[in-house]
C-alpha cells in the first residue's frame, strides 16, 4: 500500500510541477508511460547506482586523457547521473559525450552554463546577448525567441540542462558576479524577462534552471570566491529576490539551483550556506513556494560552501537539506561513502532517496534518453552557426540598444552637410567596427585620444564629436568602466563640443560620470559586439529606430525603465538577406559570376552591392585595382571612374531641381530659351524632353580630342603644355595642361555640328555638354560645387567626386586605362572620358568618381521618391516625370536621363525587372539599377577597360545582368 501510494504521489507531482504549462514540449502526455520507465530502471539499479545518479561531475572538453580517464571511472565505478560540460569545442565535446553515454548504464543527463549560449563555455558556437542587454528590450517575444535558439543550440549537442536563466535582481551595481548576468534591477521586468527566455528554452526540449535561489543580485561578493550575505528581512526576500520564482514555478519552471548564500534572515545558524539549509531548500522552496522539479547544489567546489565543511560532509548535508543533484562535488566517492553511510543507518530513507533519482530517471525520460541516440557530428558546427541566429541576434541588437539623452534631438544626426564628425575612442578594446559603420553614412575621422592637448587641437575643426567608450566583450565580467583620465577627457571635450557618448559596456559605467549635463547625446550599447557597434552606429544616423529602456538606473538622473524612442529617417541600413525576403545562399550565386569576370580578365576587379527595401543586403568586392601580381585589392571605399552613370548622379538631379523649382522651365522648354546663343541654330527646337531621351537627332559622339594632336598623335603644343599657366590651366592628365578656352571650342563645336538626318533614338554624349553649360549658367557656379553641395554633402556621399586625384591617395582610386592614344600613360584619378578630361575632369555627362555604397544612396533617394535621411531633395512628382518614357511607341526605351527596361527582346536589363525601374551603364563597366515594385537597388563597379578598352567582354557575356537575374531569382515568392 505504501509504495502505491508512493508512486501516485509521484504522477500527481508530474502533473502539478509540469501541468501548469500545457505548452510545455517537456511534459510527457503519457505520465503512466513515463512512471513505468521510472520504475522499471529504478528497480534494476543498485544502491550505489542510484546514489550515483545524484551527482554531476564537470568534464572538461578540451580535457587531457587523465581528465578523460577520471571521467570514465566514475562513470564506471560510481555510476554518476550527469555531466557538466565546460570549456572547450563543440566537436570535442560531442566525441566524448558519445563516448561517455556509450558507457553508462542508465544516459546521463548533460547540463551546462549556457546562460547567453554555448559560447559561455565553447568556442566555434554562438554568441547571443546577455541578459542585462536582453533587459532592455521591451518586446518579451524577441527574448523568447533567445530562449528558443539558445535551447535548440543545447538541444542539439546533447545538453538536457542549461543552467540558466539567470533570475537574480541585480539592485547592487557593485555585484562582482551577477552584473551583466542578470536582466537587471526591476522585479518585474526581471521576472517577464525570465519567463519568456525560459518558455523559450524549454519550448526547445531543454531544461531551463532559475538560479541563484535565494536571490544572488544584491551582494559583493563573490561566491566562487567567499561566501556572501544576504541581509534583508525575510519579507523583503520574499517580495523582490523570491518574486521571479514564484512565477516561474507557476509557468512550469524545470528545476532552480541554490547559491551558496548566508541570509540570516531565512537561515537562523549564522555564516550558513543556503545550498546546505533545509529551511530554505525544502521548507521555502519546496512546501511554502510548491516548487516540485529538480534542485541542484551550485557547484560544491565554490568557496562560498567549500571552505564551510569538508568534501564527503557538504554533499551529505547538502542532500539532505533537500537537493536533487549535486553538482560538481570535490570528491565523488568520498560523498556517495557518505551518504550510504547515511541511507545504512536511516539517516537517509529509501523513500527520500527514490523521491530525488525518480526526479532525475523522470527528467532523463522527459529530455528523450529513454531512447537515447548519439549526437550527429556532421554539419554540427553550421548547425551551431546558423542564419537564422544572425537575424535574431541582430534584432536583439536592434531592440535593445537605448538612447537616455537626446538634447536638441541631436539624434539621429541630420543635416549631414552641415555637420563636421570626429571620433574618439576611450578604453582597451576595438571601436573598428563601429567607425567603419559610421564612414558608410558620411565623414568620420578618427582623433587619438592619447592626450587632451593633441585632442583639443585635433577638435577645433569639428562642430561634432562622437566618443565610444569601447571594452572587452569576452565576457560579463570584463572591467566596464572609464578610467579617470577618460573621465577628465570627455568632460573636457564635452565644455567645447557638441558630444554624442556610445558606451558598449554594461549601463554602470555611466556611474562613473560626475555629470552628463555637458553631453547632448548618450546611448548605451551594452556590448562591444560587432554586431552591437554596426547596429548603434545605424540607430546614430537615423538607419535604424531606437527602442530600448534602461534595466537598471545609472545616476545622473537616469532611472531604470527610461529610454528615449526615435524613429528611423530613412537612410540606407545593413543587415542579412533574409531580413527582406532574400534568399542567401542563392544571392550569393553572384560570387561565382564576380569571379570569373575577374579571373577570365573581362575586369580587374569589382564593387558590388545590392539593396533591397532600404537595406544593404550584400556588399562584396572582387578581384585587384589591376592585374599586376602586387596591385591593390579592391576595398570598400576604393573609388571607381562611374562614366555615364554621371549622367544621373549629377546633371539630372541638378536638372529635376531647376525644372521643380522654376515655373518657367519644364521638359518640354526648347534649347533657345535655356541657351540663348542657340537662337537661330539648327538645334534651337529641341526640347529638354527630347535631349533626355536621346531623341533629339544629336550626334553620339565627337572625338574633341584628336583635333588636338599633332601629327605624331601626341598632344599638340599649340594646345598644351606640361607645366600648368595663365594660359594652360586644365589638367587632363599628369603634367598635361589644355589652354583654358578650349571648352568654349568644345561648345562651339557642338551648336554648329550637323544634326542627323533621321529623327530616332540614338544614344548620344553631346546634350550632358549642352546642359551642363546650362546648369552652371542657371546657379552660377560649377557642376562638380553644385552635386557637391546640393546632393552629395547632405546624401553623405562623401567618397563621390569629380577629379578624385585633389582628395584621396591614388591607393583609393581605381585605374580605368592604359591610355595610348592620348595621354600616353595610365590613367589614374583622372576622368577616363577624354571630353570629360577637356573640361577640367568634370563632365555632364562623364567624371564622377564614386563607391558602390554612395551611388546606393543617390539610387534609394530616388526609390524614396525623392526623400532620404529627413530631407526632401525632390518631389516624388518630379522624379515620377523623369522616370517615364516618352517615345516607347518610335521604339525609344529612355526615360528622362534614365535608361529604362527593354521593350523588346534585347536591351540593359535581364528582362526580369518591372517597367518601373530605371538607372544606367557607363563605359568603364559601371551599372546601376532600381526597381520600386520590388525595392531594390543594384551596383556594379568594374574598371573593364583596363588596360585597355577595346574589347568590352563584360558586355559581350552580359556578367551585369546575368547578376542581376540572379539577384531576382533570389527574391524568396
Amino acid at each position: 500500500m505504501r509504495n502505491i501510494l508512493y508512486i501516485s504521489l509521484i504522477i500527481f507531482s508530474i502533473n502539478f510541477s509540469f501541468g501548469q504549462n500545457s505548452t510545455n514540449p517537456l511534459v510527457t502526455k503519457d505520465a503512466i508511460a513515463q512512471q513505468k520507465w521510472v520504475d522499471s530502471v529504478y528497480t534494476k539499479l543498485t544502491l550505489k547506482e542510484r546514489i550515483g545518479q545524484l551527482f554531476m561531475v564537470r568534464a572538461m572538453t578540451s580535457a587531457n586523457t587523465r581528465d578523460v580517464t577520471a571521467v570514465k571511472n566514475l562513470i564506471k565505478n560510481n555510476h554518476i547521473g550527469g555531466i557538466i560540460y565546460s570549456k572547450g569545442g563543440p566537436v570535442k565535446l560531442a566525441k566524448l559525450n558519445n563516448s561517455y553515454q556509450g558507457m553508462s548504464k542508465v544516459p546521463m543527463l548533460i547540463g551546462m552554463d549556457a546562460e547567453w549560449g554555448l559560447s559561455m563555455r565553447l568556442d566555434s558556437t554562438y554568441a547571443f546577448p546577455w541578459n542585462m542587454t536582453l533587459g532592455a528590450i521591451k518586446d518579451k517575444a524577441l527574448v523568447e525567441q533567445a530562449g528558443k535558439h539558445i535551447g535548440e543550440h543545447c538541444k542539439r549537442l546533447g545538453i538536457h540542462f542549461n543552467f540558466g536563466p539567470d533570475v537574480d535582481i541585480n539592485t547592487n551595481p557593485k555585484n562582482p558576479i551577477i552584473g551583466n548576468r542578470s536582466f537587471g534591477e526591476d522585479r518585474d521586468e526581471v521576472t517577464e524577462h525570465a519567463v519568456a527566455f525560459m518558455k523559450g528554452l524549454q519550448s526547445a526540449g531543454v531544461m531551463a534552471t532559475g538560479k541563484h535561489f535565494p536571490g544572488h543580485g544584491d551582494t559583493e561578493t563573490d561566491s566562487h570566491k567567499a561566501l556572501p550575505t544576504i541581509t534583508f528581512s525575510e519579507k523583503r526576500i520574499d517580495s523582490i529576490e523570491l518574486y521571479p520564482y514564484k512565477k516561474m514555478i507557476k509557468n512550469g519552471m524545470e528545476s532552480v539551483m541554490v547559491a551558496h548564500l548566508n541570509v540570516p534572515s531565512l537561515e537562523s545558524r549564522p555564516d550558513f550556506p543556503s545550498s546546505l539549509s533545509k529551511a530554505i531548500i525544502t521548507d521555502l522552496l519546496k512546501d511554502k513556494m510548491g516548487f516540485e522539479g529538480l534542485i541542484f547544489t551550485d557547484a560544491l567546489e565554490m568557496k562560498g560552501v567549500a571552505n564551510f565543511s569538508s568534501p564527503g560532509d557538504i554533499d551529505l548535508a547538502a542532500f539532505l537539506a533537500g537537493n536533487d543533484i549535486l553538482l560538481i562535488s570535490e570528491d565523488v566517492p568520498k560523498a556517495m561513502a557518505k551518504i550510504t553511510e547515511a541511507y545504512n543507518n536511516k539517516t537517509i530513507t529509501e523513500e527520500r532517496l527514490a523521491y530525488s533519482v525518480k526526479k532525475i530517471l523522470m527528467s532523463k525520460y522527459k529530455v528523450g534518453l529513454n531512447k537515447y541516440k548519439p549526437i550527429e557530428l556532421a554539419n554540427l558546427v553550421n548547425d551551431l552557426n546558423r542564419l537564422e541566429d544572425d537575424i535574431l541576434n541582430e534584432e536583439l541588437f536592434e531592440n535593445a540598444i537605448t538612447v537616455v539623452k537626446n538634447d536638441k534631438d541631436i539624434l539621429p544626426l541630420r543635416d549631414l552637410d552641415k555637420k563636421s564628425i570626429a571620433y574618439i575612442k576611450l578604453g582597451d578594446d576595438s571601436g573598428t567596427p563601429f567607425l567603419n559603420e559610421l564612414k558608410k553614412y558620411t565623414k568620420v575621422h578618427e582623433v587619438r585620444s592619447d592626450a587632451y592637448e593633441f585632442v583639443k587641437n585635433k577638435l577645433d575643426s569639428y562642430n561634432t564629436v562622437i566618443v565610444g567608450l569601447h571594452r572587452s566583450n569576452a565576457n560579463p565580467w570584463k572591467s566596464y568602466s572609464f578610467t579617470s583620465q577618460e573621465i577628465q577627457l570627455l568632460d573636457s571635450i564635452a565644455k567645447n563640443h557638441t558630444v554624442i557618448l556610445d558606451v558598449f559596456v554594461k549601463p554602470y559605467a555611466l556611474l562613473d560620470l560626475p555629470s552628463v549635463e555637458n553631453i547632448e547625446g548618450i546611448m548605451v550599447s551594452y556590448q562591444n559586439s560587432v554586431v552591437s557597434q554596426e547596429k548603434s552606429a545605424q540607430i546614430i544616423f537615423g538607419a535604424l529606430a531606437a527602442k530600448g529602456k534602461l534595466p537598471v538606473s545609472v545616476g545622473n538622473g537616469l532611472h531604470v525603465g527610461d529610454g528615449i524612442s526615435i524613429n528611423s529617417i530613412s537612410r540606407l541600413g545593413y543587415t542579412v538577406p533574409e531580413r527582406v525576403g532574400i534568399d542567401s545562399k542563392k544571392l550569393h550565386k553572384i560570387d561565382a559570376v564576380a569571379q570569373r569576370a575577374v579571373d577570365d580578365h573581362m575586369t580587374p576587379g569589382i564593387q558590388l552591392l545590392v539593396a533591397r527595401k532600404g537595406k544593404v543586403i550584400y556588399n562584396q568586392n572582387f578581384g585587384k585595382h589591376t592585374y599586376e601580381k602586387d596591385s591593390e585589392p579592391v576595398k570598400f571605399n576604393d573609388v571607381y571612374d562611374v562614366a555615364s552613370l554621371t549622367k544621373i548622379l549629377s546633371s539630372l538631379p541638378l536638372l529635376m531641381e531647376i525644372v521643380e523649382q522654376d515655373d518657367e522651365i519644364s521638359i518640354n522648354s526648347k534649347l533657345s530659351n535655356l541657351l540663348p546663343e542657340y537662337v537661330g541654330s539648327n538645334k534651337e527646337n529641341i526640347t529638354l524632353k527630347e535631349m533626355l531621351s536621346h531623341y533629339a537627332r544629336l550626334k553620339p559622339w565627337i572625338p574633341f580630342y584628336v583635333a588636338t594632336l599633332d601629327s605624331a598623335k601626341q598632344p599638340s603644343s599649340e594646345y598644351y603644355s606640361n607645366a600648368p599657366s595663365e594660359l594652360f590651366n586644365i589638367k587632363v592628365a599628369n603634367n598635361i595642361y589644355l589652354k583654358r578656352d578650349y571648352p568654349d571650342t568644345i561648345q562651339k563645336i557642338i551648336k554648329e555640328t550637323d544634326l542627323l538626318t533621321k529623327t530616332g533614338y540614338r544614344y548620344s554624349d553631346l546634350p550632358y555638354y549642352i546642359l551642363k553649360k546650362f546648369i552652371e549658367v542657371y546657379y552660377d557656379r560649377t557642376l562638380d560645387y553644385l552635386i557637391q553641395t546640393k546632393f552629395y554633402e547632405p546624401l553623405g556621399m562623401n567618397l563621390s567626386t569629380y577629379n578624385p586625384y585633389l582628395k584621396f591617395p591614388m591607393k583609393d582610386i581605381v585605374p580605368t586605362e592604359n591610355d595610348t592614344y592620348y595621354r600616353h600613360q595610365v590613367v589614374q584619378g583622372y576622368v577616363h572620358d577624354m571630353g570629360a578630361a577637356m573640361q577640367n575632369g568634370i563632365g555632364g555627362h562623364a567624371g564622377v568618381f564614386s563607391n558602390a555604397n554612395d551611388i546606393a544612396k543617390i539610387m534609394q533617394m530616388y526609390l524614396q521618391k525623392g526623400f532620404y535621411g529627413d530631407k526632401r531633395f525632390l518631389k516624388p512628382e518630379t522624379i515620377d516625370m523623369f522616370n517615364k518614357t516618352y517615345y516607347s511607341s518610335k521604339g525609344n526605351r529612355r526615360g528622362l536621363g534614365f535608361d529604362k527596361p527593354q521593350l523588346g527582346k534585347s536591351g540593359p536589363t535581364c528582362g526580369c525587372v518591372s517597367m518601373k525601374s530605371f538607372g544606367h551603364s557607363g563605359f568603364t563597366g559601371t551599372y546601376t539599377w532600381a526597381d520600386p515594385d520590388e525595392e531594390l537597388v543594384y551596383v556594379f563597379l568594374a574598371n573593364r577597360t583596363y588596360p585597355s578598352a577595346e574589347i568590352n567582354m563584360l558586355l559581350r557575356e552580359n556578367i551585369r545582368t546575368d547578376i542581376q537575374e540572379l539577384i531576382y531569382e533570389a527574391i524568396i515568392k
